[in-house]
C-alpha cells in the first residue's frame, strides 16, 4: 500500500489550508496525562521501529520504488474516490517522490526512558520548506504505531516494580523476577503487530512471553541475537483441550502420564482446573508426590478460573478448606519447601504454581502482599499477564498526541499552541521551540527557547533526509530499565 494514503483522512489537504509561504512545522510526541494510579512516567519505546518499518522500508518499496506514474494514479484514485471532486491534487506527492528521500528529521530521548507526563519523547519538522505540510501528515502513522509499545512497556515496569519490590523483601531468588511476569497476551491483541509491539514492550523488563513473533520483532528491528542473549523464552505447557481430551474420569493418568512419560525432566505447566482444581492438589498430587520430587524439573500448577486473589492466596469466606487455604499453601502442605534467610516459605523446587488469567497490576499487588501476609515468598508464583492488561487501553490511556508548538511562515518564526477553554488542561500544549533537559536525573521540558538552545537539549537527532543515524539494542534499552529500577529502589530504601 502507498504509504502515503496511511492516513486520516482530513490529512490530505492541510497543505493548501496553512497559511501562504509556510516553510516549516515543527511537532512534538508527548503523554498528556495518566489514567493509572500511581503512574506519572511513560516509558519511551517503540518509535526506532516506525522509523525503519514505515519511513524506511515501507517509503523505500511502496513509495520511492514505485514509478511516479504508478504512484499518481493510484493517490488520485484513492482520494477522488475517497473526497470526490477535490483541489487536492497530487503534484506535492509526486515532488515527494522525485526527492527520492523523506525529508524529515527526528529528534528523540533515548527507547527506554521513563519519561514525566507532559515532556516530550520526541520532535520531528520537515527539512525541506516546500515540504512543510509532511510533517504532520505523519501524524496519525506514528501515533497508531507507537502509543502501544510506549503503553505496554509502561505497564510491563510498573508489574516489574512490584514484583522487586516484594521479591526484595521476601525472596532468596531476585533473579527469578526475570521470568515471573509472563505475557500470554498475543491471542486478546487487535492483530499481529499490536501483538508484537506489545510484547516486545513486555520484554524490555522481563523475559517471559509466549508471543514468539515478538522474537523475531526484537532481533529484526532492535539489533538482538537470540543465540547471544536471552530475548524471551517459555516452557511446555498443556491447556484445556488436552486435559479434556484424557476424559474426566482419567484425568490422574493424564496427569500421571504427562508427568513421568512425555516429561519426565524438565520444566512443564499443566492447566489443572479444567474441572475441579481442589480435586486435583488435593488428591492427584499426593499421589504423585513421590514422582515429582524425584524429576529433574519442576511441575507447575495452573489454574486460571475465577478470583486470582482467592485462588492463589485463599479464601477465607469459603466453605471448602482446600480453598480457604489457596493453591501455594496447599502446595507447602503438600511438598514442603523451605524458609529462606528471611523468615518467607519457598516451595521445594520441583513444584511451582502460575496463574495466568485477567492478572491487573492492583491484582498483582495484592497477591504478592497476601502471600506476605501468610509467610510466603512472593516469588512462589508466576502471573500471566495477557491482553487484559495490555489490550485493554487506548492511546487516551496516558493521552498520547503528536501536536505542532512552532513554525514559520515568510522565513518568520512563530510559537503555535492549543489551549482550549472547555479543556481542564490536559489538551494545553507547549509552545514554540522545545528543549528537554536532564537536571539531575530529572527530565524537564523548556518550551518557547531559540534554535541555539533546542540544539543543546537532551533530544539527539536520530533521522534525517531518509537516513536512520542512531539505532539502539535491546540490550542497551533493557539496561536504561534496569536502571529506572535501581532509582526506584534507592527512593524506597
Amino acid at each position: 500500500m502507498n504509504p502515503m494514503l496511511l492516513t486520516d483522512g482530513y490529512k490530505l489537504d492541510h497543505r493548501r489550508q496553512y497559511p501562504s509561504n509556510t516553510s516549516l512545522v515543527y511537532s512534538n510526541w508527548t503523554a498528556r496525562k495518566s489514567r493509572m494510579e500511581g503512574i506519572d512516567e511513560v516509558v519511551f519505546f517503540g518509535l526506532q521501529y516506525f522509523i525503519k518499518k514505515y519511513m524506511i522500508e515501507s517509503f523505500n518499496r511502496d513509495f520511492f520504488g514505485k514509478t511516479k506514474l504508478e504512484l499518481g494514479t493510484q493517490y488520485a484514485r484513492r482520494v477522488n474516490n475517497y473526497l470526490g471532486e477535490n483541489a487536492v491534487g497530487i503534484k506535492h506527492i509526486e515532488a515527494l517522490h522525485d526527492l527520492g528521500y523523506l525529508p524529515i528529521a527526528i529528534k528523540a530521548l533515548p527507547e527506554g526512558t521513563a519519561v514525566p507526563i507532559k515532556v516530550p519523547m520526541f520532535t520531528l519538522y520537515n527539512t525541506l520548506p516546500d515540504f512543510f505540510w509532511l510533517t504532520n501528515y505523519f501524524e496519525t502513522l506514528i501515533s497508531t504505531t507507537v502509543w502501544m509499545p510506549c503503553t505496554s512497556a509502561t505497564l510491563a515496569l510498573a508489574y516489574r516494580k512490584i514484583l522487586n519490590n516484594y521479591a526484595e523483601e521476601t525472596s532468596s531468588d531476585q533473579d527469578f523476577v526475570d521470568w515471573q511476569g509472563h505475557d500470554f497476551s498475543m491471542r486478546g491483541m487487535a492483530g499481529l503487530e499490536a501483538a508484537m509491539m506489545s510484547a516486545a514492550g513486555h520484554l524490555l523488563s522481563f523475559k517471559g512471553t509466549d508471543t514468539i513473533p515478538a522474537i523475531d520483532f526484537l532481533e529484526q528491528y532492535y539489533h538482538a541475537n537470540a543465540e547471544n542473549e536471552i530475548l524471551g523464552g517459555s516452557v511446555a505447557a498443556t491447556e484445556h483441550s488436552v486435559m479434556s481430551m484424557g476424559t474426566l474420569s482419567d484425568e490422574f493418568n493424564t496427569f500421571k502420564r504427562l508427568v513421568t512419560e512425555v516429561y519426565p525432566r524438565g520444566i512443564v505447566s499443566i492447566v489443572s482446573d479444567t474441572w475441579d482444581l481442589w480435586k486435583v492438589i488435593g488428591e492427584y498430587l499426593p499421589q504423585l508426590k513421590n514422582e515429582i520430587l524425584k524429576r529433574e524439573g519442576k511441575i507447575v500448577i495452573r489454574p486460571d478460573s475465577g478470583d486470582p486473589v482467592k485462588i492463589i492466596c485463599g479464601d477465607p469466606e469459603s466453605k471448602s478448606t482446600k480453598a480457604q487455604k489457596g493453591v501455594v499453601e496447599l502446595l507447602w502442605d503438600i511438598f514442603g519447601g523451605k524458609i529462606n534467610e528471611k523468615g518467607y516459605k519457598e516451595l521445594d523446587p520441583h513444584i511451582g504454581a502460575i496463574y495466568g488469567d485477567s492478572i491487573t497490576l492492583k491484582r498483582a499487588e495484592a497477591i504478592c502482599q497476601q502471600l506476605k501476609s501468610k509467610g510466603f515468598a512472593s516469588t512462589n508464583i508466576v502471573l500471566g499477564i495477557g491482553s487484559y492488561t495490555y489490550q485493554y487501553n487506548t492511546r487516551d490511556t496516558f493521552g498520547f498526541a503528536m501536536k505542532a508548538t512552532y513554525g514559520e511562515v515568510d522565513g518568520k518564526g512563530r510559537a503555535i499552541y492549543k489551549d482550549p477553554v472547555t479543556d481542564n488542561g490536559t489538551k494545553k500544549s507547549a509552545r514554540g521551540l522545545l528543549k528537554v533537559e536532564n537536571r539531575n536525573n530529572t527530565i524537564i521540558l523548556k518550551d518557547e527557547v531559540e534554535w541555539s538552545e533546542e540544539k543543546r537539549g537532551a533530544l539527539k537527532l536520530i533521522y534525517k533526509d531518509g537516513v536512520l543515524i542512531n539505532e539502539e539494542s535491546l540490550r542497551t534499552i533493557r539496561g536504561r530499565i534496569q536502571e529506572n529500577l535501581k532509582k526506584e529502589e534507592s527512593l524506597i530504601v
